[in-house]
């Protein structure tokens, strides 16, 4: 019998990860990501434990992605054709991409903010003032996205509401939390994190053909706009 290759199996393995990132655009954007990242933990000095976690967060989403990768091509290979199933499989694929990339950066924002960050933040939205608290702006700022975006909808002439449309509810949800992230914990690493965030969901929905990059450009500006005028421009 001949001996077994026991090289082949790496090989194919590497193939495999190097196929993804040649032609997977999620997969290259997560790896930009997860450089970014780890160059600022080292230029932060986090503790070695926290680079740890940050590694296994960040090597979850990496090997999530591929699990999606490898499922989509399968599907297309049995189903050519548009059939729903087929459609559930990669919407539950995306999914899993999806729930696993929003914990790794909740994981990373948890570990940027440090401990001293979170009694301040507790702190302030425990504290008293003569507007809103910080828990009260982020429900009206909602509010007021989820107003902007329905009539930048109706405007608009294509799309529904849930789907499409002139102004992007997904951009513009998403910038005006990540807006609000950055000025409430008045940190440059934390405010990334939450930016990087709502620049994938958009990305997202360029991917899926929902939005055109100007639709996106008008739900960040609707989200932006409406996150500086309420914790930057409102008095506390």
């Amino acid at each position: 019998m001949a001996s077994p290759d026991l090289l082949s199996p790496f090989r194919v393995a590497f193939r495999g990860v190097i196929h993804t990132f040649r032609t997977q655009r999620h997969m290259r954007i997560h790896l930009y990501v997860t450089f970014t990242t780890l160059m600022a933990a080292m230029f932060f000095q986090l503790p070695f434990r926290e680079i740890l976690v940050l590694l296994f967060m960040i090597t979850f989403v990496l090997v999530a992605e591929m699990f999606n990768s490898a499922i989509e091509a399968t599907v297309d290979l049995a189903s050519p054709n548009y059939h729903p199933l087929a459609k559930f499989a990669k919407d539950i694929a995306a999914g899993a991409v999806l729930i696993t990339t929003i914990m790794a950066i909740i994981v990373g924002s948890l570990i940027a903010l440090g401990d001293g960050q979170w009694e301040r933040i507790r702190v302030s939205l425990m504290a008293d003032g003569v507007g809103l608290n910080p828990v009260g702006r982020i429900i009206v700022g909602l509010a007021l996205v989820l107003v902007c975006v329905i009539i930048g909808k109706g405007i608009g002439s294509r799309g529904q509401v849930l789907q499409g449309g002139l102004v992007s509810g997904h951009a513009a949800i998403g910038f005006f939390l990540a807006t609000a992230s950055l000025i409430l914990a008045d940190n440059v690493l934390v405010g990334g994190i939450a930016i990087l965030l709502a620049a994938i969901i958009a990305q997202s929905r360029l991917e899926a053909k929902f939005h055109s990059i100007f639709e996106l450009a008008l739900g960040a500006t609707v989200g932006v706009t409406v996150g500086i005028v309420l914790f930057a421009l409102i008095p506390k």
